[in-house]
């Protein structure tokens, strides 16, 4: 399936409503630390609804150690500053999708680690300036989920 990975995640509710997208599709949910918030947060239970339990999720101490883990899986970084749309994109079992802080985004040195072909944005309309996390997540893994034919592993 795919991998979410959250550089940084700063709001508990964000992270909890991702984790329970992931137990519902499949995906792999990676935290890069420091998180902003603690663990146990009680939001991110009630967010989460305990899907921890159904959802794979691992704590990383940085992002090379994380796509390290992952086996240097190709790498879609998605951020206002991105060029290209999500939707033009030919996903492939494995992929990994990184999202920044709900309060910055990606920081330059992560964004300009990857190709800018693979810095993605969402359509927004004039003047926007983002989406919440959790719905920008949401609606890229469902994306990439409808390309593969809505296949759960």
């Amino acid at each position: 399936m795919f991998h979410v990975i959250l550089f940084e995640p700063e709001i508990p509710p964000n992270t909890g409503n991702i984790i329970r997208l992931c137990a519902n599709v499949g995906c792999s949910l990676h935290l890069i630390e420091p998180l902003g918030f603690d663990f146990d947060d009680k939001r991110l239970r009630r967010a989460g609804l305990d899907y921890q339990e159904f959802a794979h999720v691992q704590r990383h101490a940085n992002l090379a150690e994380c796509l390290s883990a992952l086996q240097q899986p190709r790498l879609f970084a998605f951020s206002t500053k991105g060029s290209h749309s999500y939707a033009d994109v030919a996903y492939q079992d494995g992929d990994a999708f990184i999202f920044g802080p709900e309060t910055r985004g990606l920081p330059e040195d992560v964004r300009s680690s990857i190709p800018p072909q693979q810095l993605l944005r969402l359509p927004m309309r004039e003047g926007s300036r983002s989406l919440n996390l959790s719905n920008t997540v949401a609606i890229a893994v469902y994306e990439a989920w409808r390309q593969s034919g809505f296949v759960s592993q």
